[in-house]
């Protein structure tokens, strides 16, 4: 959805040329570079909590931000100690006040910002499936190199990847409470 202030330079744009196919391509351009700045954005934000392995709130000024990671999943809290061995690991790696930078790539049905999160140049949603401390959420994630990392931690049987479970799959436990 784009903003009024995205909208307005782009009928100003429009009054000012000429050509019919000029405006028209014009306003794809600027549309088109709206939605990747706005995806692909980042912009350095401070931890103020962390809920789970996957879900934080991060502060920009005196505005609050929610996050859920891309491409990952963890054990929800209810979940026997693997959920709090996920938020732990996620805490160690990047504690309350650390600063981190988003790369949006969704907002979800709450109102979340889906990003991955990067410290120092390191992908924090990667880290986590590496050390076997979140799942690749396979329903929103075409991103190879997170497989390969998830293969990695199966491999090498590392955190969630220990034991068989419902932890491995935090979306069929989630579904199965629903019930």
């Amino acid at each position: 959805m784009k903003s009024e202030k995205t909208i307005m330079p782009i009928n100003l744009i429009s009054k000012l040329l000429p050509n019919k196919h000029m405006k028209i391509g014009i306003r794809v351009c600027l549309t088109i570079a709206t939605l990747i700045l706005t995806n692909c954005s980042t912009s350095s934000l401070k931890i103020l909590k962390t809920y789970d392995g996957d879900t934080m709130t991060l502060l920009q000024g005196s505005d609050k931000i929610k996050v859920r990671y891309y491409c990952i999943d963890t054990p929800e809290m209810k979940q026997g100690d693997w959920g709090k061995r996920s938020r732990d690991y996620l805490r160690k790696l990047a504690p309350n006040d650390s600063v981190v930078t988003l790369e949006i790539k969704d907002t979800d049905r709450y109102g979340r910002k889906v990003s991955i999160v990067n410290l120092n140049g390191k992908n924090l949603n990667l880290e986590m499936v590496k050390a076997g401390m979140a799942a690749v959420y396979p329903q929103y994630c075409k991103d190879s190199d997170y497989f390969e990392a998830q293969d990695y931690a199966k491999r090498k049987r590392l955190g969630i990847w220990k034991t068989n479970g419902l932890h491995q799959r935090p979306w069929v436990y989630r579904k199965s409470k629903r019930k």
